[in-house]
């Protein structure tokens, strides 16, 4: 790390398991990784089943239950005991900042923001435009945002729901990615296609309908039409059978399904530098397009549907295809075309390749930095908030 940079203590919340991680953990072991690579103190407190292994870096305050939030379900701790092992590693870890994110979820960082003083930075991740539970929540919830120092944003949809929702504004600083590291994967040879075997990619929870994994199975008989050797190659956790329903009487599309389930980080970032376009079907729910940079990343041609946040990412069609959300016949006549002029969809690919350099976690890492600097600057350090909290009647033992 540069003399010029001041190690900082970061304390890092994540409301979700890593049981089953998502985008918002994904997000959060990244960021900790990178600013540990710097030469920061990093700790992260998350839930955590039993089973769970975790990096050194990351303690863990419990089991995790299920709840249903933002069309997915998450795995989250919250009540009493929660708030006590918060409490527990808020006055161990001695931060500088204190770093929540989706602190308006029932969850461990609604218990940190809760009891903590001092300099507290928020990062929003969610796009819920219209939601009434939050809305109704916003009373409880205003307290511990009127402590926050600074909120951040990962995208203009989350953004606004913030602006809409919570009142007060937040600079929006994207999620990043190891943009290297996929650049870098070597292709494997039994997900590499041809121009008449094409490889198509989806990566997704198989069981979440927002992901639109039903609308892309949907579409691969019109797409073996054109091209009868294709292949569908489905990376992701979860029950796929509601999405292959669609197929179920289709043998050649059925055939031309792989379900390759949940791959480590290396051999997924092998499979996007393998394929022939990596197929964004998603159908709502999304703030960010964190998987549609990946692949960007890896250099496979994207087509997506044309959310917002998918959108903004694509440049509007620039950096990849957009089509109609939900409709699997537009789909399929995007990917027919996509494969049909190569010498297009590898434009739009390598322009892909180069505007996804402002996501690289050296640029995202540093504006989050800025951000700490600014709010820890002559300030005091974290401490626990003498004020009652919801829980702070509560002292179970903790074990």
């Amino acid at each position: 790390m540069s003399p010029a940079v001041r190690p900082l203590r970061i304390g890092m919340v994540s409301p979700y398991s890593f049981h089953v991680p998502g985008g918002v953990q994904f997000h959060i072991r990244d960021l900790a990784e990178h600013l540990l690579g710097m030469g920061h103190h990093v700790s992260v407190l998350a839930p955590s089943d039993e089973d769970t292994e975790l990096p050194p870096y990351m303690v863990s305050a419990g089991r995790a239950m299920p709840l249903p939030y933002n069309g997915s379900v998450a795995r989250i701790s919250f009540g009493p005991l929660a708030s006590s092992r918060v409490k527990r590693w808020l006055a161990e870890g001695d931060f500088d900042v204190l770093h929540v994110h989706e602190p308006s979820s029932p969850s461990l960082s609604m218990l940190a923001m809760w009891a903590a003083t001092g300099p507290i930075v928020a990062t929003f991740h969610t796009s819920n435009p219209r939601s009434r539970a939050m809305l109704a929540a916003y009373p409880l919830l205003r307290p511990g945002f009127e402590k926050l120092s600074a909120r951040i944003a990962v995208s203009e949809d989350a953004r606004r729901t913030v602006v809409d929702h919570l009142g007060g504004d937040a600079v929006v600083i994207p999620n990043g990615v190891f943009v290297d590291r996929f650049a870098a994967a070597l292709p494997r040879p039994e997900w590499e296609g041809t121009d008449q075997r094409p490889t198509l990619a989806f990566l997704g929870r198989l069981d979440e309908p927002r992901k639109g994994l039903q609308v892309l199975t949907a579409a691969l008989s019109e797409i073996l039409r054109s091209y009868p050797g294709a292949r569908l190659l489905v990376l992701g956790r979860g029950d796929a059978a509601e999405a292959l329903e669609v197929v179920a009487d289709d043998r050649a599309a059925c055939s031309a399904i792989e379900l390759l389930g949940a791959l480590e980080d290396d051999a997924k970032a092998s499979l996007l530098r393998s394929v022939d376009a990596y197929v964004g079907p998603h159908t709502g729910g999304e703030s960010f397009g964190i998987v549609l940079v990946e692949a960007m990343s890896a250099g496979a041609p994207v087509i997506a549907s044309d959310l917002g946040a998918f959108r903004r990412v694509l440049e509007d069609g620039e950096l990849g295809l957009l089509v109609r959300t939900g409709d699997a016949a537009e789909l399929a006549s995007g990917i027919v075309s996509l494969l049909d002029d190569r010498t297009e969809a590898r434009a739009r690919a390598d322009r892909a390749s180069v505007a996804v350099r402002r996501y690289d976690w050296s640029r995202v890492a540093a504006q989050i930095l800025d951000v700490y600097d600014t709010v820890t600057i002559g300030a005091d350090r974290v401490g626990e908030d003498p004020r009652l909290g919801l829980f702070a009647r509560w002292r179970p033992r903790v074990g």
